[in-house]
Protein backbone atom coordinates (compact mmCIF):
# COMPACT_ATOMS: atom_id res chain seq x y z
CA UNK A 1 0.00 0.00 0.00
CA UNK A 2 2.86 2.78 0.54
CA UNK A 3 4.40 1.86 -2.18
CA UNK A 4 1.27 2.49 -4.13
CA UNK A 5 0.79 5.76 -2.48
CA UNK A 6 4.25 6.56 -3.26
CA UNK A 7 3.56 6.54 -7.37
CA UNK A 8 0.35 8.16 -6.67
CA UNK A 9 2.62 11.38 -5.12
CA UNK A 10 5.64 11.11 -7.74
CA UNK A 11 2.93 11.37 -10.45
CA UNK A 12 0.97 14.25 -8.79
CA UNK A 13 4.34 15.93 -9.48
CA UNK A 14 4.32 15.90 -13.19
CA UNK A 15 1.46 18.41 -12.60
CA UNK A 16 3.76 21.04 -10.73
CA UNK A 17 6.15 23.30 -13.62
CA UNK A 18 8.76 26.04 -12.90
CA UNK A 19 6.87 29.26 -11.37
CA UNK A 20 3.97 27.94 -9.92
CA UNK A 21 2.31 28.57 -6.51
CA UNK A 22 1.55 25.07 -4.86
CA UNK A 23 -0.59 23.86 -2.47
CA UNK A 24 1.12 21.10 -0.45
CA UNK A 25 -1.38 18.78 1.40
CA UNK A 26 -1.29 16.70 4.13
CA UNK A 27 -1.51 13.19 5.13
CA UNK A 28 0.37 9.85 4.29
CA UNK A 29 0.32 10.36 0.41
CA UNK A 30 0.85 14.17 0.07
CA UNK A 31 3.87 13.16 2.06
CA UNK A 32 5.30 11.60 -1.28
CA UNK A 33 4.08 14.48 -3.50
CA UNK A 34 6.21 16.87 -1.10
CA UNK A 35 8.83 14.69 -1.38
CA UNK A 36 9.25 14.45 -4.94
CA UNK A 37 9.08 18.19 -5.12
CA UNK A 38 11.73 18.26 -2.70
CA UNK A 39 13.88 16.03 -4.62
CA UNK A 40 12.90 18.33 -8.07
CA UNK A 41 14.12 21.57 -6.35
CA UNK A 42 17.32 19.13 -5.40
CA UNK A 43 18.08 17.89 -8.43
CA UNK A 44 16.28 19.35 -11.16
CA UNK A 45 16.49 23.03 -10.10
CA UNK A 46 12.41 23.29 -9.93
CA UNK A 47 11.80 27.19 -8.36
CA UNK A 48 8.13 27.46 -7.01
CA UNK A 49 6.31 28.98 -4.32
CA UNK A 50 4.26 26.74 -1.76
CA UNK A 51 1.55 26.91 0.81
CA UNK A 52 1.05 24.59 3.46
CA UNK A 53 -2.00 23.15 4.81
CA UNK A 54 -1.13 22.00 7.96
CA UNK A 55 2.01 22.46 10.58
CA UNK A 56 3.30 19.35 9.92
CA UNK A 57 3.56 19.47 5.92
CA UNK A 58 5.27 23.19 6.93
CA UNK A 59 7.86 20.99 8.99
CA UNK A 60 8.29 18.76 6.11
CA UNK A 61 8.70 21.22 3.11
CA UNK A 62 11.22 23.44 5.53
CA UNK A 63 13.25 20.30 5.91
CA UNK A 64 13.30 19.95 1.70
CA UNK A 65 14.02 23.52 1.24
CA UNK A 66 11.05 24.67 -0.11
CA UNK A 67 10.14 28.33 -0.55
CA UNK A 68 6.93 28.95 1.50
CA UNK A 69 4.59 31.31 2.06
CA UNK A 70 1.19 31.75 3.49
CA UNK A 71 -2.19 31.36 1.83
CA UNK A 72 -2.61 35.06 2.82
CA UNK A 73 0.35 36.55 0.62
CA UNK A 74 -0.76 34.83 -2.74
CA UNK A 75 -3.89 35.46 -4.62
CA UNK A 76 -4.19 32.28 -6.48
CA UNK A 77 -2.65 28.73 -6.05
CA UNK A 78 -1.85 26.87 -9.55
CA UNK A 79 -2.78 23.25 -8.41
CA UNK A 80 -2.99 22.01 -4.56
CA UNK A 81 -2.24 18.00 -4.25
CA UNK A 82 -3.60 16.37 -1.74
CA UNK A 83 -4.90 12.94 -0.47
CA UNK A 84 -8.40 12.02 0.41
CA UNK A 85 -9.87 9.38 2.50
CA UNK A 86 -12.42 8.34 0.65
CA UNK A 87 -13.70 9.55 -3.36
CA UNK A 88 -17.64 8.75 -4.72
CA UNK A 89 -18.38 8.48 -8.16
CA UNK A 90 -19.54 11.75 -8.07
CA UNK A 91 -15.89 13.08 -7.32
CA UNK A 92 -17.09 14.30 -3.59
CA UNK A 93 -14.67 12.61 -0.80
CA UNK A 94 -14.24 12.90 2.76
CA UNK A 95 -10.85 14.53 4.09
CA UNK A 96 -9.57 15.28 7.23
CA UNK A 97 -8.38 11.95 8.83
CA UNK A 98 -5.30 13.70 9.40
CA UNK A 99 -6.75 16.80 11.15
CA UNK A 100 -6.01 19.09 8.85
CA UNK A 101 -9.37 19.68 7.02
CA UNK A 102 -10.13 23.59 8.19
CA UNK A 103 -6.34 24.43 6.73
CA UNK A 104 -6.73 22.11 3.62
CA UNK A 105 -9.86 23.73 2.33
CA UNK A 106 -8.36 27.00 2.59
CA UNK A 107 -5.95 26.38 0.50
CA UNK A 108 -8.26 24.11 -2.02
CA UNK A 109 -10.41 27.40 -2.34
CA UNK A 110 -8.16 29.37 -4.59
CA UNK A 111 -6.62 26.93 -6.63
CA UNK A 112 -6.89 26.97 -10.45
CA UNK A 113 -6.19 22.88 -10.42
CA UNK A 114 -7.44 20.99 -7.22
CA UNK A 115 -5.50 17.24 -7.34
CA UNK A 116 -6.13 14.20 -5.25
CA UNK A 117 -3.92 11.41 -5.06
CA UNK A 118 -5.03 8.31 -3.29
CA UNK A 119 -4.59 4.16 -3.73
CA UNK A 120 -7.29 2.25 -4.98
CA UNK A 121 -8.60 1.42 -1.71
CA UNK A 122 -9.90 4.98 -1.21
CA UNK A 123 -13.06 4.62 -3.88
CA UNK A 124 -16.36 3.74 -3.02
CA UNK A 125 -20.11 4.04 -4.01
CA UNK A 126 -21.27 5.84 -1.56
CA UNK A 127 -19.49 7.98 1.51
CA UNK A 128 -19.48 7.54 4.98
CA UNK A 129 -18.15 4.40 5.65
CA UNK A 130 -15.14 6.67 7.11
CA UNK A 131 -16.19 8.75 10.06
CA UNK A 132 -17.23 12.08 8.46
CA UNK A 133 -14.78 14.54 10.87
CA UNK A 134 -16.51 18.19 11.82
CA UNK A 135 -13.91 20.69 12.77
CA UNK A 136 -16.03 22.93 15.71
CA UNK A 137 -14.36 25.68 18.02
CA UNK A 138 -14.27 24.76 21.98
CA UNK A 139 -16.27 26.87 22.87
CA UNK A 140 -20.42 25.38 23.08
CA UNK A 141 -18.44 22.18 21.61
CA UNK A 142 -20.41 19.89 24.08
CA UNK A 143 -23.43 21.60 22.91
CA UNK A 144 -22.85 21.03 19.45
CA UNK A 145 -22.36 17.09 19.96
CA UNK A 146 -25.56 16.87 22.03
CA UNK A 147 -27.08 18.35 18.58
CA UNK A 148 -25.32 15.40 16.54
CA UNK A 149 -26.42 12.95 19.24
CA UNK A 150 -30.07 13.54 18.88
CA UNK A 151 -29.70 13.87 15.24
CA UNK A 152 -28.63 9.69 15.42
CA UNK A 153 -25.09 11.08 13.76
CA UNK A 154 -23.26 8.87 16.42
CA UNK A 155 -20.41 11.38 17.10
CA UNK A 156 -16.93 11.37 19.34
CA UNK A 157 -14.77 13.60 20.25
CA UNK A 158 -11.59 12.93 18.16
CA UNK A 159 -8.59 12.50 20.74
CA UNK A 160 -4.82 11.97 20.66
CA UNK A 161 -2.51 10.24 23.85
CA UNK A 162 -5.66 9.82 25.82
CA UNK A 163 -6.91 13.79 25.31
CA UNK A 164 -8.85 15.60 22.95
CA UNK A 165 -7.39 15.98 19.45
CA UNK A 166 -6.75 19.55 18.82
CA UNK A 167 -6.19 20.77 15.22
CA UNK A 168 -3.79 23.72 14.36
CA UNK A 169 -6.05 26.47 14.19
CA UNK A 170 -7.26 25.32 18.30
CA UNK A 171 -10.76 23.93 17.51
CA UNK A 172 -12.07 20.38 18.25
CA UNK A 173 -12.92 17.06 15.97
CA UNK A 174 -16.07 15.28 16.37
CA UNK A 175 -16.52 12.71 14.01
CA UNK A 176 -19.59 11.37 12.80
CA UNK A 177 -19.81 7.71 12.41
CA UNK A 178 -22.98 7.85 9.39
CA UNK A 179 -21.87 4.81 7.39
CA UNK A 180 -23.42 6.12 4.34
CA UNK A 181 -24.28 9.58 3.57
CA UNK A 182 -26.98 9.05 0.76
CA UNK A 183 -26.91 13.23 -0.18
CA UNK A 184 -23.32 14.37 0.55
CA UNK A 185 -24.17 17.90 -0.85
CA UNK A 186 -27.31 18.14 1.24
CA UNK A 187 -25.74 17.15 4.04
CA UNK A 188 -22.64 19.80 3.64
CA UNK A 189 -25.24 22.44 3.45
CA UNK A 190 -26.75 21.33 6.55
CA UNK A 191 -23.60 21.57 8.68
CA UNK A 192 -22.64 24.59 6.98
CA UNK A 193 -25.34 26.11 8.60
CA UNK A 194 -24.53 24.76 12.10
CA UNK A 195 -23.76 27.19 14.69
CA UNK A 196 -20.24 26.06 15.99
CA UNK A 197 -19.30 24.20 13.25
CA UNK A 198 -15.86 25.91 11.46
CA UNK A 199 -15.54 23.34 8.56
CA UNK A 200 -16.34 19.88 7.59
CA UNK A 201 -15.18 17.20 6.04
CA UNK A 202 -17.35 17.12 2.88
CA UNK A 203 -14.98 18.36 0.06
CA UNK A 204 -18.13 18.38 -2.54
CA UNK A 205 -17.44 19.17 -6.21
CA UNK A 206 -14.25 20.44 -5.71
CA UNK A 207 -11.75 18.64 -7.10
CA UNK A 208 -10.77 18.03 -10.65
CA UNK A 209 -8.57 15.33 -11.24
CA UNK A 210 -7.79 12.01 -8.98
CA UNK A 211 -4.67 10.20 -9.03
CA UNK A 212 -5.84 6.48 -7.85
CA UNK A 213 -2.65 4.41 -7.72
CA UNK A 214 -3.53 0.20 -7.94
CA UNK A 215 -2.48 -3.44 -8.57
CA UNK A 216 -2.74 -2.59 -11.95
CA UNK A 217 -1.11 1.12 -12.23
CA UNK A 218 -1.87 4.56 -11.65
CA UNK A 219 -5.22 5.88 -13.23
CA UNK A 220 -5.93 9.63 -13.82
CA UNK A 221 -9.30 9.98 -13.20
CA UNK A 222 -11.15 14.06 -14.72
CA UNK A 223 -14.09 15.11 -13.16
CA UNK A 224 -17.01 16.68 -14.93
CA UNK A 225 -15.59 20.11 -13.18
CA UNK A 226 -12.81 19.79 -14.67
CA UNK A 227 -14.81 18.78 -18.44
CA UNK A 228 -16.50 22.10 -18.53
Amino acid sequence: MENLKKLAGIKAAEFVKDGMVVGLGTGSTAYYFVEEIGRRIKEEGLQITAVTTSSSTSKQAEGLNISLKSIDEVNEVDVTVDGADEVDGQYNGIKGGGGALLMEKVVATPSKEYIWVVDESKLVEKLGAFKLPVEVIQYGAEQVFRRFERAGYKPSFREKAGQRFVTDMQNFIIDLDLKVIEDPIGFGKELDHEVGVVEHGLFNQMVDKVIVAGQNGIQILTSKKEKK
